[in-house]
């Protein structure tokens, strides 16, 4: 059972740093909102969150290199580091967060659409 717990604090952690910075916030939502319209069915969800996920990461990289004036080649070096020292369970909050709110973008998308 604590390893839920941990999962939890983790997806609360990626919530509420999201919410400190509105840039990121904005750029998640734009990803969730197009990959939960785009996505045709829900057996398509896991390769939709991963296709997400790497868009997100990926904006993120742009975002730092046009707004925070980041060079682009050792920015992408350190990205790079980042993202290879990053937990397993980081990745698994990314993974239920993105999948949760792309699965409830479908379904409400899919509901208005009938």
């Amino acid at each position: 059972m604590s390893i839920i717990w941990e999962i939890w604090g983790a997806i609360q952690g990626i919530v509420m740093a999201a919410v400190h910075d509105p840039i990121t916030l904005v750029i998640a939502l734009v990803v969730l909102l197009a990959a939960g319209f785009m996505m045709q069915g829900m057996e398509a969800l896991l390769s939709t969150t991963l296709l997400a996920m790497l868009a997100f990461g990926l904006l993120g990289y742009v975002r730092m290199v046009t707004l925070g004036k980041q060079p682009a080649a050792a920015f992408a070096t350190t990205d790079w580091h980042n993202f290879a020292t990053t937990t397993g369970l980081t990745l698994l909050a990314y993974l239920i967060t993105f999948a949760v709110v792309i699965a409830v973008v479908n379904t409400v998308r899919s509901l208005v659409l009938r």
